[in-house]
């Protein structure tokens, strides 16, 4: 679903509208919260997680954080609620063995970086990961889940769209009022390109006391050579315009883009659809690394992926509440 457009544009009448509603929304999550009593386990537990609905890079984070945890010399799990799966677990993702519909996407990718846990229940997933060996928990999307404690709170924003016109849904983008979700962070990563974070900084009133670390999400080399290449681009992520964009700044050239819903399947009929318009637009068909396991089997040749990483400028303020 795309998003209102006013979301992103100062409050105004639609949001003022949709205030009392809002206000229900945001009661809600702070009573649901309060109510809990988080369960604390024996080993770290590091959550990432958002304020804003929609796509802000925690996937991409939850993978620097696990290759930082493993330059460390820790064995981290993830543990996720596995969105659009069908299995309500604890159950430990088989990269080779489940499909995205079982466990969803963003555990599929992830589990070729670290051992991850798929589980509606947080908790019960989180003891799973920490019986099997786990010395530390990523809890990926897990800011305004209460069942687990967490040891270190790690709040993600896209540095371009940031907090909107900063109204809880549906008068806006958040989940929460920012102050409060800002409240329980114990640090604000913030993601984009150095201009998008200069006017980042310039538009939001942040904590002085949060720390806040600064990230880029730049392509991984995999020798692909895009510059010239005619390309029919397609994506289900939460903003697939940042994907499009960077396939024009490798110097691809996008005859065609294609939106989709966040998570959506890839049906054959789909496929079958992009690989027919692609073979009529002398294009190659390209997608992302999270869209591309949802890819059926079929159509897995054809299609190639462009994989992204986030680079953070500055790792000392996470390094710095790290377990010794």
């Amino acid at each position: 679903m795309k998003a209102p457009a006013f979301w992103h544009r100062p409050a105004g009448f639609a949001s003022a509208v949709l205030s009392p509603f809002a206000a229900l929304y945001a009661a809600g999550t702070a009573r649901r919260i309060a109510k809990a009593v988080p369960e604390k386990l024996d080993i770290p537990v590091i959550c990432v997680g958002n304020i804003n609905v929609g796509g802000t890079g925690k996937t991409p984070t939850v993978m620097a954080l696990v290759e930082r945890l493993l330059a460390r010399g820790l064995r981290p799990h993830v543990v996720s609620r596995g969105h659009g799966g069908s299995l309500h677990g604890p159950v430990q993702v088989d990269e080779r063995g489940h499909s995205a519909d079982q466990v969803g996407d963003e555990p599929l990718l992830l589990s070729a970086f670290a051992p991850v846990w798929v589980a509606k229940d947080r908790a019960a997933g989180a003891r799973a990961a920490a019986a099997a060996g786990a010395e530390v928990i990523v809890l990926d999307d897990g800011h305004q889940n209460p069942s687990v404690h967490k040891d270190i709170s790690v709040v993600v924003v896209d540095a371009v769209r940031g907090f909107g016109n900063g109204r809880v849904l549906p008068a806006g983008p958040l989940r929460e009022p920012l102050e409060v979700g800002l409240a329980r962070a114990d640090i604000l990563l913030s993601i984009g390109t150095p201009r998008a974070q200069a006017r980042f900084g310039g538009l939001n009133d942040l904590p002085e006391a949060l720390p806040h670390m600064t990230g880029q999400l730049t392509p991984l080399q995999t020798g692909m050579a895009w510059e010239g290449l005619r390309v029919l681009a397609f994506a289900g992520i939460g903003m697939p315009e940042k994907f499009f964009a960077t396939l024009e700044r490798l110097g691809a050239v996008i005859v065609k883009s294609e939106a989709l819903d966040d998570h959506q399947p890839l049906s054959d009929a789909l496929m079958t659809r992009l690989l027919s318009e692609a073979g009529r637009l002398g294009a190659q068909l390209v997608t992302t690394e999270k869209d591309a396991v949802r890819l059926p089997a079929s159509s897995r040749s054809e299609v190639l992926t462009l994989p992204v990483r986030l680079e953070v400028e500055d790792w000392s303020a996470f390094d710095a509440l790290l377990p010794r």
